[in-house]
C-alpha cells in the first residue's frame, strides 16, 4: 500500500489539491513548494520509526477498500495539508 501511497503523491491532482489547502492556510506556500514537500516522503520513509509511519498513515489514509478489480485508497485532503506542511517545516524529518 505504501508503494500507492507513493504514487498518488506524485498525481498532478493530489499536488493541486495540496497546495490550495495549504495555500489556504498560508499564502506563502507555493505549488512548487506542496509538491517538494509530498516528494521528501520517498527519501524519507525507510528512515522513519515504525510508529511515525503509521501516524502518517492515518493522517493520509481515509479508508481502504480492497476488491477484485483491485486496491482504492481514499485520502483525507486535509491530511495532505497538514503533512505538506510539517515537511516544510521540517517536522518529519526530525522524527527519522
Amino acid at each position: 500500500m505504501i508503494d500507492q501511497l507513493r504514487a498518488v503523491f506524485r498525481q498532478p491532482e493530489i499536488v493541486a489539491g495540496t497546495w490550495k489547502a495549504a495555500r489556504a492556510h498560508d499564502g506563502d506556500i507555493t505549488e512548487e513548494d506542496a509538491r517538494a514537500a509530498l516528494q521528501q516522503i520517498d527519501p524519507l520513509w525507510d528512515e522513519l520509526f515504525p510508529a511515525e509511519q503509521a501516524r502518517i498513515v492515518a493522517l493520509l489514509v481515509e479508508r481502504v477498500e480492497i476488491g477484485t478489480d483491485g486496491l482504492n485508497v481514499r485520502l483525507r485532503v486535509d491530511g495532505l495539508n497538514d503533512l505538506a506542511r510539517e515537511m516544510l517545516a521540517g517536522g518529519i524529518e526530525a522524527a527519522a
